[in-house]
C-alpha cells in the first residue's frame, strides 16, 4: 500500500520532513496566535498568520506547477488563471454570505450588480449561497478548464515555448473577459467586502488561524499525492514522456494522455490554492489574471528547483517573503529585483536552490568515499610490506607445488 512504501526504509525521507513539519506548523502557529497572551515573546501576531497563510497558498500553486513543468516538461505560462478561478469560485459563495448587510441591503444581489442596474441574479450565481457548491466548483472550473484546454493542444502536438504562449495567451483572454462589468464577476473592483465563511467571521483571528491551518494542511496533502504521483508507474511514464516524447510514442504510449492527466491534476491543484487564498487576503479582482503572476510562480520553482517537490515550496516561501521585505524598503526596485534573482538563478544555479544541495552533498560523499578508499588503500600497503611472507607447508622432496617455476623439459 502507498502508506506502507512511505514510511519503508529507503523512502523519501525530504518528503516525509515536508509533510510533518506542515503538519506541525498547522497545530503549533494557530496556537501560539490564539492560546498565548501578546505580551509574551512567543505569540504569533494576526498579521503575520494571515501573511504566512498567503505564502502557503502560493507555496501550493508552485507545486501545482513543478508536477507538469519539473515532471512533464511542460511550461505552463498560465496557471495564474486557475489559480484566480479557484479564487472567483470562492469568492463568489462569500458575496453571497453578505446577504443585507451590504451596503445596499439587496439580500439577494451583491452590492456591484445594485450599482449596475442587475434586475435578478445572473444564472451562473446560483447554487453559490452553499459551500459545498462553491468547494466542487473551485476543483471543477479550473479542471474542466485545463481539460479542454489540454485535450486540443496536446493532441495538436503543440509543445515547447508554442504551448507556453498559448497558456500566456488564455490567460490574458480571461483577464480582459473579467474586466468587463457585463461579465458579471465585478469588473475592475472584483469580488470583496466578505463577511462571513461557514458562518464564522472571517476578519476574526480564530477564523484566520483556521484557514491559515487549512492552508497548511492542504499543501502537506497536496505534497503527498505529488510525491505519489511521480513515486507511481505512472510517473515513470510521465518522466520518460519529459525526457523522450518521440521515443515514448514509439513504444506505444499515448503521450497526449500523459499529459492531460498531469496537466487537469495540477490545474485543480492551482483552484484549491486560489480558494485558499482570497479568504484570507479579502478580495479577489482581474489583476490576479495577470500574465506576470503567472511568470512569478516559473519563478518560485526555478528558484527552489524544479521537479524536486519540496524545492518549489521553498522557493515560493523564500521569495515571497523577500518580495514582502524588498517592496517595504524599496518598492520602486522590486522587479528589477525579480527579474534580476531570475537571471541568476538561471546562470548560477540551474537546479535550484535544492538541486544546488544535493549536487553539494553528493560531492561531499563522493570526496569522503574516496577518502576513505584512499586511506584503506594505504593501510593495506602498509599492512602487506611489514608483514613476513608466509612459509609453505612441508612437502616430500621432488613434489611440484603451483608456487614453485614451472619445471622445464631436460635438454
Amino acid at each position: 500500500m502507498m502508506s506502507g512504501r512511505f514510511f519503508a526504509p529507503g523512502a523519501d525521507r525530504r518528503i516525509a520532513i515536508t509533510i510533518f513539519v506542515l503538519l506541525a506548523v498547522a497545530a503549533i502557529v494557530p496556537l501560539l496566535n490564539l492560546a498565548v497572551s501578546p505580551t509574551s515573546a512567543f505569540y504569533v501576531p494576526s498579521y503575520i498568520v494571515a501573511l504566512t497563510g498567503k505564502y502557503l497558498c502560493y507555496a501550493l500553486l508552485a507545486l501545482s506547477l513543478d508536477l507538469v513543468w519539473g515532471y512533464c516538461g511542460i511550461l505552463s505560462l498560465g496557471h495564474g488563471a486557475f489559480f484566480a478561478l479557484g479564487g472567483y469560485a470562492m469568492g463568489m459563495y462569500l458575496m453571497r454570505q453578505i446577504g443585507s448587510r451590504g451596503v445596499y441591503g439587496n439580500p439577494i444581489l451583491p452590492d456591484f450588480m445594485v450599482f449596475l442596474n442587475y434586475k435578478e441574479l445572473p444564472w451562473f450565481w446560483t447554487g453559490f449561497d452553499h459551500f459545498w457548491f462553491a468547494g466542487l466548483m473551485v476543483l471543477a472550473v479550473p479542471g474542466l478548464l485545463a481539460f479542454i484546454f489540454g485535450w486540443f493542444a496536446f493532441r495538436s502536438r503543440v509543445t515547447g515555448v508554442y504551448l507556453s504562449i498559448i497558456t500566456q495567451a488564455m490567460t490574458y483572454a480571461l483577464l480582459l473577459a473579467f474586466f468587463r462589468n457585463d461579465m458579471g464577476f465585478g469588473g475592475n473592483n472584483g469580488l470583496t467586502d466578505f463577511k462571513d465563511i461557514l458562518g464564522f467571521n472571517v476578519q476574526a483571528d480564530a477564523t484566520r488561524s483556521a484557514l491559515f491551518a487549512a492552508s497548511a494542511i492542504m499543501l502537506a496533502l497536496a505534497v503527498f499525492i505529488t510525491w505519489a504521483i511521480v513515486g507511481s508507474k505512472y510517473g515513470k511514464l510521465l518522466m520518460a514522456v519529459r525526457d523522450a516524447e518521440s521515443r515514448t510514442r514509439f513504444l506505444g504510449w499515448r503521450a497526449e494522455n500523459v499529459k492531460l492527466f498531469a496537466f487537469t491534476v495540477s490545474a485543480v491543484m492551482a483552484g484549491i490554492a486560489g480558494a485558499l487564498y482570497v479568504p484570507q487576503v479579502g478580495i479577489i479582482n482581474p489583476g490576479e489574471f495577470e500574465p506576470s503572476n503567472s511568470i512569478e510562480v516559473v519563478i518560485w520553482a526555478a528558484v527552489g528547483g524544479r521537479g524536486t517537490i519540496v524545492g518549489p515550496i521553498i522557493g515560493a516561501l523564500l521569495v515571497n517573503a523577500g518580495k514582502s521585505w524588498f517592496t517595504g524598503v524599496l518598492p520602486e526596485f522590486w522587479l528589477f529585483a525579480l527579474g534580476g534573482l531570475f537571471v541568476a538563478v538561471t546562470l548560477l544555479l540551474p537546479k535550484g536552490i535544492i538541486g544546488m544541495w544535493d549536487s553539494w552533498r553528493g560531492n561531499a560523499r563522493a570526496l569522503r568515499a574516496a577518502s576513505l578508499a584512499e586511506e584503506a588503500g594505504t593501510e593495506v600497503g602498509i599492512a602487506s610490506a611489514t608483514s613476513k611472507p608466509a612459509r609453505s607447508p612441508a612437502r616430500n622432496p621432488g613434489e611440484w607445488s603451483w608456487s614453485d617455476p614451472e619445471p622445464q623439459a631436460a635438454e
